[in-house]
């Protein structure tokens, strides 16, 4: 339960006086609020300044873990929330308090991993939230340069997966494996019959922007699920529900908010469903708040 100032002063308060809560912003980070350049535009800041003075609560929700997150330009961002990893943690931000957190238990992380190593998958186990930037790693003898760049990138967190039998790595955040773009449709077809109890998210990798990574987690896990039970901690409907992100990843929140967009750079399946904006890198996500509330006489 959150019972923090945000949920006392900018909905409680509200719905008390007669009046309602302003609603949630979402936006996605990588290629949504990150510009190419590893950047926030002052005109993106502004704008989430404006929504924290109306009384909107401004979360993003990241595939990144809180500990990559805050390493990059999001640290200093005006928001409110961080839903992290995927959705397998929350944290209140600048805080950091975490306010919710699903990792796999060590029964599902031994099963999973065993598949994956059937599969000869390149890929990763992470360390339970909020440690999840530490991760053990089993690779393959395959050419995978997005795989090697994420071990070098995280090189005092990594090491090799040691696979014991019993195998008693303990509980996880996710697994993660790296694939070719190529083959990715035929990963999860090929993981979903053998852990149809995980939940199952595809997305590109941030960081050659090519590659695919097949991300395993509890099945309470996603953006969509974790933005849900905030909203519901928070007193706040779907229908007073903004969303903006750029990639598959991004789709079940996408499917649940009450107003959707997706930036320029987005991937046309994306953008054929959803109200389309200017891109990461020409203050997208301005627009799109821009045109929410234009629909929000509450906040006008």
């Amino acid at each position: 339960m959150i019972v923090g100032k945000h949920r006392e002063k900018q909905c409680c308060g509200k719905r008390e006086a007669g009046g309602v809560c302003p609603g949630l912003f979402v936006t996605d980070f990588d290629g949504t609020l990150l510009r190419s350049d590893r950047t926030v535009s002052a005109v993106d800041i502004d704008t989430l300044e404006y929504l924290g003075e109306k009384g909107v609560i401004r979360v993003v929700a990241t595939g990144r873990s809180r500990y990559s997150f805050m390493q990059s330009a999001g640290a200093d961002l005006p928001v409110d929330y961080i839903v992290f990893t995927t959705g397998a943690g929350t944290a209140a931000h600048p805080s950091g308090k975490i306010v919710r957190k699903k990792n796999l238990g060590p029964a599902a992380v031994d099963r999973a991993v065993r598949v994956f190593v059937q599969l000869d998958f390149d890929f990763m186990v992470h360390h339970p939230v909020p440690d999840n930037h530490w991760f053990s790693y089993r690779r393959t003898q395959r050419y995978n340069p997005d795989f090697e760049a994420r071990i070098a990138g995280y090189e005092k967190f990594a090491a090799p997966l040691v696979l014991e039998e019993g195998f008693p790595f303990g509980p996880a955040a996710q697994l993660l494996a790296v694939v070719p773009r190529d083959e990715a449709a035929v990963a999860v077809d090929l993981v979903q019959p053998l852990l149809p109890d995980f939940s199952i998210i595809p997305a590109t990798s941030p960081m050659d922007g090519h590659s695919t990574w097949l991300e395993l987690f509890d099945p309470g896990v996603s953006k969509s699920q974790t933005v849900a039970w905030l909203a519901a901690e928070l007193g706040i409907a779907p229908a007073q529900t903004m969303a903006i992100g750029n990639d598959f990843n991004d789709l079940d929140l996408l499917e649940w908010a009450g107003s959707s967009f997706v930036v320029d750079n987005a991937p046309d399946q994306l953008k054929e469903r959803f109200y389309t904006v200017a891109s990461n890198d020409s203050c997208g996500v301005a627009r799109a708040v821009d045109r929410w509330l234009a629909d929000i006489p509450v906040l006008n």
